[in-house]
């Protein structure tokens, strides 16, 4: 019997403005650089830095600490629309297309 993983809908693409509304960076906004669907998170740019031991790999690089972007949950982000602000995300049939819309003013996102 094999085990099926079920692959959740992403509403959110990349290079849309989020905000975050959950955890220590609640209330920022930045653009989705990466999308991992499989864990269910989102890279957003500028948000919850973490400090990463990292090695050196040539004699050139140096090694320390640096600080770099962790993935968030999906759950924890709320796409930006220009009119409204945070909203969660409607699909709108336009002709043959699926446009995504904002659920507060209808606007097409």
């Amino acid at each position: 019997m094999a085990l099926v993983t079920e692959q959740h809908k992403f509403k959110l693409k990349r290079d849309d403005t989020v905000e975050i509304i959950a955890g220590k960076d609640k209330g920022k906004r930045g653009k989705v650089l990466k999308i991992l669907r499989d864990k269910d998170r989102v890279l957003v740019e500028g948000v919850n830095i973490v400090k990463k031991a990292q090695k050196r790999r040539k004699q050139t690089d140096r090694g320390g600490i640096i600080e770099i972007e962790a993935p968030l949950h999906s759950s924890n982000v709320m796409i930006i629309c220009k009119k409204c602000g945070p909203t969660r995300i409607g699909y709108k049939m336009d002709g043959e297309k699926k446009v995504r819309v904002c659920r507060k003013c209808k606007e097409a996102l």
